[in-house]
């Protein structure tokens, strides 16, 4: 592993924090949501930049996709960067309820 490639560690929910994790040598990527009843609201995206264009990203959001199908909850991506990936990989979101409306604060 070179010092610009972000190892492929797993995404872990860190429920107590309220974000999709992955760390790599001190660096975290996240995606940070909130649960509000049985929806999942996808609030913010932040991957350190000298791992940018990975897919660590997209990682993250299919951790959320797949905690959203596993506990029956609809998806509110409200980060401008889940919103993109879920709209580009639609067939990764078929079983899933998204709520695509912003609504302001909300």
């Amino acid at each position: 592993m070179t010092s610009e490639q972000f190892s492929a560690g797993e995404v872990v929910d860190n429920t107590g924090r309220r974000r999709f994790e992955v760390t790599s040598d001190g660096h975290v990527a996240e995606l940070i949501y909130q649960q509000v009843g049985d929806r999942l609201v996808l609030i913010h995206t932040e991957v350190p930049p000298s791992f940018r264009g990975q897919g660590i990203g997209g990682r993250l959001v299919r951790a959320a996709v797949a905690r959203a199908v596993r506990d029956d909850l609809t998806l509110v991506p409200r980060c401008p960067y889940a919103r993109r990936w879920l709209k580009a990989h639609r067939g990764d979101a078929a079983d899933l309820r998204i709520d695509w409306e912003v609504r302001r604060g909300a």
